[in-house]
């Protein structure tokens, strides 16, 4: 596997969470520093060493609704 991607959202109470496609590994931070972070943290912890992808990839969408 060279790449994980994970799907973040910004926490209704503030900061960030993040959850991995396709593996059971979720994380969360206040800041998108320590999000990157703590997603770097996660891979290592949930892999085995020599089996970590190389490229974590955070996909983040932000969707606001304006009126007029």
């Amino acid at each position: 596997m060279n790449e994980i991607i994970f799907m973040v959202e910004e926490a209704p109470e503030g900061g960030f969470t993040t959850r991995a496609l396709g593996h059971s590994i979720f994380t969360e931070a206040d800041t998108w520093e320590e999000l990157k972070e703590a997603a770097q943290e996660a891979v290592r912890t949930h892999f085995d060493e020599g089996k970590q992808p190389r490229v974590i990839r955070l996909h983040i969408v932000k969707e606001e609704v304006l009126t007029i």
